[in-house]
């Protein structure tokens, strides 16, 4: 087996394979997927440090699992910025972003009619890890295709520098490895 990182959340241990991202820089992969215990513990304790809103908006990716489960505790609605325009949508609002963790830059879309259903509402942005901010930034224009409120940002993990950030929320720290 390859090198591992010990990750402590929630009150949970894990071991997070540490993965490259490029010839000078390696990450501990932080995976939810599949792993409920972890989702409902870090939904909850992350739900304890989070002001309060009115719907948790994320994006389409590792983020839906952890979006979830805190809209399902919280009895809040959430809706996931998709990855593209689909067929449903009559309207779809698109974003670009670019995260280090997916190749290329990346599309995040909202129908209108979603966003409408935002205006006036407090919102929370989720994600299971921030490291650039690319993905959040990204989330944060789609908001403000609405009239509603961003009152946080929150994560289980920030990675990197992201963890200097005093603008956003987050349960533990989760280092770079550079070579």
């Amino acid at each position: 087996m390859g090198k591992t990182y010990e990750l402590k959340v929630a009150g949970l241990t894990r071991q997070l394979p540490i993965c490259p991202v490029n010839e000078h820089m390696d990450i501990a992969a932080f995976v939810m997927f599949s792993d409920v215990e972890l989702t409902v513990a870090c939904a909850k304790a992350l739900l304890e440090k989070c002001p309060e809103f009115d719907l948790i908006v994320t994006a389409e990716a590792k983020g839906i699992p952890l979006a979830y489960e805190m809209a399902r505790q919280s009895n809040k609605n959430y809706i996931p910025a998709r990855k593209g325009p689909k067929l449903y949508m009559s309207e779809a609002v698109i974003v670009e972003d670019k995260s280090i963790t997916t190749e290329g830059g990346q599309r995040l879309v909202i129908d209108r009619k979603d966003l409408e259903s935002m205006n006036g509402k407090r919102v929370l942005i989720v994600d299971d890890v921030i490291s650039t901010g690319g993905s959040l930034h990204a989330l944060e224009e789609l908001v403000a295709h609405s009239s509603a409120q961003v009152v946080g940002k929150a994560a289980v993990l920030a990675e990197g520098d992201a963890a200097e950030r005093k603008d956003i929320i987050f349960l533990e720290p989760l280092p770079l490895f550079f070579k």
